[in-house]
């Protein structure tokens, strides 16, 4: 699943060719994709509500937090700065977009040829298109209330999100304060994205071999300074694969113009079980940690030992 730097990559590409443009119309040519996964029987109806919703609206920008991505709609321009943003219509609404396991968000103009998995287009007056391709459909896009959630705007749906290591809203003290109540292991809290969001399998994994910390440590007992380098670490790597436009194994993690990202070349353990560290040459180790694959090396992240 796209984590935070694929994710934000995407968004970036969408905000350069959507913000301040107008949804002209709209076309769903799959009404799953109005769904998430557990809710697979769409009312018919849904489809020209959503159609309906989205046409005439204005693109104000290309948001996201963790995960998350969405379209803030409204009139005229938002301004980042503090003393305009009062002046300016706060937007109300907003198109969530989940890419899930394999979803993209692609522009192209009007009449090329579609995608077979194209699931939902938006026309805009830019005489562009903006084009959701999931092959698996465990994505899903849909227009939501916008509500404040952690000094900000949110979907109503990502309400439980928690800032993420990118976001000025992110609160490093709060995140360790939090992690030192949790007795499970720490590979399985930094996927809690009540808790940080926006860290996936791939770059925990990263984060606590690039900190030195065992994926098993319960945080609750390790101190406050190493899981501190973890969400120093996690904040690194991730900014370092945003920079190359994240990682991707296969042609499903694209950016709106269909490249790849290739920080896969720069990952230090994870994918790499039964290879040798690279920093102490051992042979680095896959285990389960809350049924997601886990990679680490047993030298560099020694186990814990408590008494």
């Amino acid at each position: 699943m796209p984590e935070l730097p694929e994710v934000e990559s995407v968004r970036r590409g969408v905000d350069e060719w959507t913000a301040g443009t107008t949804i002209t119309g709209a076309e769903v040519a799959d009404p799953r994709i109005l769904g998430t996964t557990s809710q697979r029987r769409i009312d018919p109806s849904a489809v020209s509500g959503f159609v309906s919703a989205v046409t005439g609206a204005h693109i104000l920008k290309a948001e996201r937090r963790g995960k998350f991505m969405w379209l803030s709609l409204g009139e005229g321009t938002v301004s980042s700065s503090v003393s305009v943003a009062s002046s300016v219509p706060r937007p109300e609404l907003g198109i969530l977009v989940h890419l899930g396991m394999s979803g993209q968000l692609r522009i192209h103009p009007p009449g090329e040829e579609f995608h077979r998995h194209t699931r939902a287009v938006l026309h805009l007056d830019s005489d562009r298109e903006l084009r959701f391709v999931d092959q698996r459909i465990f994505g899903h896009i849909g227009v939501q209330p916008l509500v404040h959630g952690y000094g900000r705007l949110v979907p109503a749906s990502a309400i439980h999100i928690a800032p993420d290591p990118l976001e000025p809203a992110f609160d490093p003290e709060r995140v360790v304060a939090e992690l030192k109540k949790k007795r499970t292991a720490i590979k399985a809290a930094l996927l809690d994205q009540t808790l940080v969001s926006g860290i996936g399998n791939i770059y925990a994994d990263e984060a606590l071999f690039r900190a030195g910390v065992h994926p098993l440590a319960v945080p609750a007992r390790t101190r406050k300074s190493r899981l501190t380098a973890v969400l120093e670490s996690a904040t690194k790597v991730m900014s370092d694969a945003l920079a190359v436009g994240g990682t991707s194994f296969d042609a499903l993690y694209v950016n709106v113009n269909g490249e790849s990202g290739y920080f896969d070349r720069a990952l230090l353990v994870y994918g790499r079980g039964g290879q040798e560290c690279v920093r102490c040459g051992t042979e680095i180790v896959k285990i389960t940690v809350g049924g997601r694959g886990t990679h680490y090396c047993p030298v560099c992240q020694k186990a814990p030992r408590y008494r």
